[in-house]
């Protein structure tokens, strides 16, 4: 049996960064594939919320749901920004 005295470790592997602009690719792409239109379906999902905008093709749903509403907002503010006002 083990003594209580000292400290037990527990390491848990982190799960590799996610980048917003690839899980809006792959979700692009998927939609797409699917036929559906990718602008609006994306638009429905952050506006609600609602997983089922996105398709269940290639994990694009399971893969947005990862990422923050407002985070991809923000991603794609920033790159409008970046590639429409300088």
């Amino acid at each position: 049996m083990q003594e209580m005295n000292n400290t037990q470790y527990f390491k848990v592997a982190k799960e590799p960064e996610i980048f917003i602009k690839e899980v809006l690719d792959l979700v692009y792409l998927a939609l797409t594939e699917k036929g559906y239109n990718p602008v609006n379906q994306i638009v429905g999902y952050v506006m609600s919320g609602d997983p089922t905008y996105i398709t269940n093709h290639r994990g694009a749903r399971s893969l947005i749901m990862k990422v923050e509403r407002d985070e991809i907002i923000e991603e794609l503010l920033k790159d409008y920004i970046e590639n429409h006002l300088k």
